[in-house]
């Protein structure tokens, strides 16, 4: 039997890849946030387009859209109707929505 033996080098970026942390990727429903996108898509637009100072949240990657969502939810960013509604949501359903808007591509 020969016994195969890894070079230092492959032995440490195995170690190193085993080691690093996995970001956490939202999962959500798309079905769900589909369901709960009426109320987003009143002042957002469906087509992907920024309105006015309302921006366009159609194609936002995932965790760009939970990170957002979060950082109203903690009122760190100033929109009193979002801080509103992103406090109303659960993490569940931020995921859904977070989900559903990311799968749609934007109407150029």
């Amino acid at each position: 039997m020969t016994v195969r033996r890894r070079s230092p080098a492959l032995a440490l970026a195995m170690f190193t890849c085993a080691a690093l942390p996995v970001a956490a990727q939202p999962r959500g429903d798309r079905a769900l946030g589909e369901y709960l996108s009426s109320e987003c898509v009143t002042c957002h637009q469906i087509s992907g387009r920024q309105v006015g100072a309302v921006p366009a949240i159609v194609g936002l990657p995932e965790d760009a859209f939970v990170a957002l969502m979060a950082s109203y939810k903690r009122r760190e960013r100033d929109s009193q109707i979002m801080q509103t509604i992103a406090g109303q949501l659960s993490e569940e359903e931020v995921a859904a929505l977070a989900a559903y808007f990311g799968s749609l591509i934007p109407q150029r």
